[in-house]
């Protein structure tokens, strides 16, 4: 059976209000004054220390030291740690010290037998009636590269959470750690190394920190590469033993190793 055709007949036309076109005029104009934002252009690190100071402009202290920080009281990081008080809030950290964030991978490596590389999160589950509860759990260094460096870990049902909190506990962590040299240099006043021989133990862990000359770098595992050049030691030979694969001890061999270098016997 044949169908009927059909033609487009054409609609009709709606002519603009005076009032309309004028407001259109006026919001053309506007988006020319206004400058394009780009993103793009914006690194990472340049990312980090604008949501850093937004944070800070934001923040509402809660704690006497806070308030002291946010009123000016404090100028530096190593006044607070001078004090004694206990950090609470990791606004304090933002506020007096412009740091840089890393993961740790601590995670199950993929790949068959394990022979691939290894994730930044560590994923467990936990049986019950309702079926398996995953859980996502993380390790962050966070430093200023000028002597200031901390670790913590974190742990959520997602990554992102657990990530947030991990780069939270690592700034209340946050401990000064001293540099030296390996020899004594004319001219160049740059601490590069650790001041003597340290030593930090976890678990079945134990790491050693020797002084090493200008331009050896770092002769340590790649993860604990990352918290040493968040510390600002550009130098250094290291000696370890035991379980070395559980990232978790040798983190915290390196901060108890790193955090001896304040207490000369």
């Amino acid at each position: 059976m044949a169908q009927k055709e059909t033609k487009n007949e054409p609609k009709e036309l709606i002519e603009a209000v005076p009032e309309e076109v004028e407001k259109l005029e006026q919001d053309a104009a506007v988006t020319e004054i206004v400058p394009e934002i780009r993103v793009e252009e914006l690194s990472a690190e340049e990312r980090q220390r604008e949501n850093q100071r937004m944070t800070v402009d934001k923040w509402i202290p809660k704690t006497a030291l806070g308030k002291m920080v946010k009123s000016g009281k404090f100028k530096s990081f190593d006044e607070v740690l001078a004090s004694g008080k206990k950090i609470l809030e990791p606004e304090i950290i933002d506020a007096l010290l412009r740091v840089e964030t890393d993961l740790l991978l601590i995670g199950q490596a993929k790949g068959k037998f394990g022979g691939g590389k290894r994730r930044a999160w560590r994923q467990t589950q936990k049986k019950t009636k309702e079926g398996n509860v995953v859980t996502f759990s993380c390790m962050a260094v966070v430093g200023d590269r000028n002597g200031h460096v901390g670790v913590g870990t974190g742990r959520a049902k997602e990554t992102l959470p657990s990530r947030e909190k991990a780069f939270r506990q690592a700034r209340l962590n946050l401990i000064k750690v001293k540099r030296g040299y390996e020899t004594k240099e004319a001219g160049n006043t740059d601490a590069h190394t650790v001041p003597f021989v340290v030593e930090g133990k976890c678990g079945s862990v134990r790491m050693k920190l020797i002084p090493a000359p200008r331009g050896t770098g770092l002769v340590v595992g790649d993860e604990a590469k990352k918290i040493l050049r968040l510390a600002g030691i550009k130098d250094v030979y290291g000696v370890t033993r035991g379980q070395t694969r559980t990232t978790f001890n040798v983190a915290k061999a390196c901060m108890e190793a790193l955090a001896k270098t304040n207490t000369m016997r």
